[in-house]
């Protein structure tokens, strides 16, 4: 029997207010979307912690967020200490004289419609709360957000149970040969940086960790001066300042982590095979690419999205499926972060087109990189991007996601304004001359995961 209490029910029709009221504005985004200025605003916190916010009336919600530089970039000698620490703050926390249990948390958000998560990525870790912006709802769902912030437990009982499911995991991610192709490709592009190791760690580093390695990589990396908090809503000034406060005011001022070592150049082409039993074998190629602040962003941006950002446009779509049928999709991109992120290639395609398939793609690079695209290439790419991107900045949970991006990498306040400028800049010759100075064809890594065929 499904019991329904007054405050879900509550609950349930506001939220089902705010979908209905989206659905109606909808379209008033999407027409008036190309002058739509989105204004953000920045402050510090008491303790140091920087602030980015954006007001938007249109729904009776907030998105907030709480970013650390506390990724798996901050593991050491402990690989997977990073994701473990994320995701153990919300299994128990302290609410004033209240030990909260993880379905104590759960049923705390669940039973105002909040929405709430966390995650750790190489570069940083996260907390992300939406909630309506009634204030009976708001409050409830706020405190709760700080206490798994500011007070988390680190339960050795709850330990012990995430352990197991992360050692479950693993044996799932060994059955994934694109997992497996993505860990290779890291490790043959990183070697000895940061960027090598995947965030979840190791089986035995993952067997290893006690409480006090937790609190000691909290206590650390979990403070004022580490952190980034945004909020996009309907809530005004005064009361977003009073949200940044109540959600990072508790932790320590701490120090900031330190800045990560450069990435370095491939030395020269390189390929591994793994055998896995499969008939598709996965490819991924390429070579250390671009960071979030990088000179050359725009530029490359718009030439990936002809070489193979832009799906059936690209000119690796066309090459591999269009012309060859080597394979379903393909693709290429650049993933910046706080150091050079990986410009990738890849595909899949059955084993027996394998060698055929990366011949295609060193082919359709080495002309692209030699060449560039056409001007006819140039201008549609142009309008595919800068016509897209307002609906890229369409809701508060996309501007959230902008937010920590910008706040993070510490990009200009202006990025959003200045984006479709940026992109429109880009010229033929900006894009010649970049490619042949920033991607060598000569130094490639690939990996192939799959069955070889002689």
């Amino acid at each position: 029997m499904l019991v329904i209490n007054k405050n879900n029910f509550i609950v349930a029709v506001l939220i089902l207010m705010a979908i209905l009221t989206l659905s109606g504005c909808a379209a008033n985004n999407v027409k008036t979307s190309n002058n739509k200025t989105v204004e953000i605003k920045e402050w510090k916190t008491k303790n140091g912690a920087r602030v980015l916010y954006v007001y938007a009336a249109e729904l009776p919600m907030v998105d907030i967020q709480a970013i650390f530089d506390a990724g798996s970039v901050r593991d050491e000698d402990k690989p997977g200490i990073a994701n473990l620490t994320n995701g153990l703050l919300s299994h128990g926390a302290k609410l004033g004289n209240k030990k909260l249990t993880v379905d104590d948390i759960s049923e705390r958000f669940d039973s105002i419609g909040a929405r709430f998560s966390a995650g750790a990525s190489k570069d940083n870790a996260s907390i992300s709360l939406r909630t309506l912006t009634d204030e009976k709802w708001l409050t409830k769902a706020v405190n709760t957000m700080e206490a798994v912030i500011s007070a988390p437990t680190f339960d050795n009982k709850e330990l012990e149970r995430v352990r197991k499911q992360l050692l479950i995991s693993f044996e799932e991610r060994k059955q994934s040969p694109d997992t497996i192709a993505s860990e290779k490709f890291y490790k043959g592009l990183y070697h000895n940086h940061p960027y090598a190791m995947p965030g979840i760690g190791t089986e035995e580093s993952i067997k290893k960790f006690s409480r006090k390695d937790l609190v000691r990589f909290y206590k650390k990396y979990y403070v004022a001066e580490n952190a980034l908090v945004t909020i996009v809503g309907d809530v005004d000034m005064a009361k977003a300042e009073l949200l940044a406060e109540k959600i990072v005011g508790k932790l320590p001022s701490g120090i900031k982590a330190k800045s990560l070592p450069a990435v370095e150049e491939l030395e020269a082409t390189s390929f591994v095979h793994q055998e896995f039993p499969s008939t598709q074998t996965h490819i991924m190629m390429g070579q250390p690419g671009i960071h979030r602040k990088d000179k050359d962003y725009f530029t490359l941006y718009v030439a990936n999205h002809i070489l193979g950002g832009s799906g059936f446009g690209s000119r690796i779509m066309h090459e591999i499926r269009e012309k060859r049928g080597l394979a379903y999709s393909s693709y290429s991109y650049f993933v910046p972060m706080s150091k050079r992120g990986p410009f990738m290639i890849g595909m899949q395609t059955s084993n027996k087109q394998t060698d055929e398939a990366i011949k295609v793609l060193k082919e359709t690079l080495n002309e692209f990189v030699n060449n560039g695209p056409t001007e006819k290439e140039l201008l549609h790419a142009k309008k595919n991007i800068t016509g897209g991107f307002p609906l890229r900045i369409d809701s508060n949970s996309d501007i959230s996601s902008y937010l920590s991006v910008i706040g993070f990498y510490d990009l200009p306040l202006s990025y959003l304004k200045d984006f479709n400028q940026r992109i429109e800049a880009v010229t033929l010759q900006q894009i010649k001359e970049t490619l042949k100075r920033r991607i060598n064809t000569e130094k490639m890594f690939t990996v192939t995961v799959g069955t070889r065929v002689n």
